[in-house]
């Protein structure tokens, strides 16, 4: 009798070992997108308007979401861009960091003040997307 109280006591410690944990305990997973390219046809609105969606679809607290913009993607993150500023604050809102590239910023002529607060700014992109993917975040192409 005694060995089959420990034994069912035994099977009931590997049971709750074994049992999943739940969703909510888990660390969101890292996503870092970059945007270099125009935003002929709508393309930096296209993306972040897929950001969105995918914050609908999955649930913000279970993603974090990065958006590094240099070369010709750094005009999406401008201030008076009329396709992308509102979506912009929206994503923000949301948990979305933005971060424009200095570089791009001086090859176009674009000062801190050309873009909302939401926006945070790095020395360099292409080291920054090379960093946080090291840091585990996956990559996100538009």
């Amino acid at each position: 009798m005694k060995k089959k109280i420990i034994s069912n006591f035994v099977l009931l410690l590997l049971c709750m070992l074994l049992m999943p944990v739940h969703a909510e305990t888990a660390d969101p997973v890292p996503f870092v997108m970059q945007l270099t390219r125009s935003g002929d046809n709508y393309g930096h609105r296209r993306a972040f308007m897929q950001i969105d969606k995918v914050l609908n679809d999955l649930g913000e607290k279970n993603l974090k979401i990065e958006v590094v913009a240099y070369e010709d993607g750094i005009h999406a993150l401008l201030e008076n861009n009329e396709a992308t500023s509102q979506l912009l604050t929206k994503l923000a809102n949301r948990g979305v960091t933005f971060k424009a590239c200095r570089i791009s910023m001086r090859a176009w002529g674009l000062k801190e003040e050309d873009f909302p607060l939401e926006v945070e700014f790095v020395p360099a992109g292409a080291p920054e997307m090379i960093r946080l993917q090291m840091q585990g975040y996956k990559y996100w192409r538009p």
